[in-house]
């Protein structure tokens, strides 16, 4: 996948499957990751260059970004003002 503009394709992490005191939370329950990591980035838009790069960890808006399944993967796409800050 190569995104175009400035947009970000990222592999969100893994939902929590257990409380730090040991709970095992049910799928219900479950809230949806804000934290990922930076599979590809597009080229840029206007002549201003991205931020982030490939590999960065980074920290997003519960609500942020187009999700899809590629090839039996989840990703989400998201222009780069979404992305709140690198891990």
């Amino acid at each position: 996948m190569k995104p175009i503009s400035d947009r970000v394709v990222i592999k969100p992490a893994p939902a929590e499957e257990k409380t730090k005191g040991g709970i095992i939370i049910p799928d219900t329950a479950k809230e949806k990751p804000q934290r990922g990591e930076v599979i590809a980035v597009g080229p840029g838009k206007d002549g201003n260059l991205m931020t982030v790069q490939k590999g960065d960890i980074v920290l997003y808006g519960k609500y942020s970004g187009q999700e899809i399944s590629f090839e039996g993967e989840d990703y989400l796409i998201m222009r780069e003002d979404d992305i709140l800050v690198i891990i």
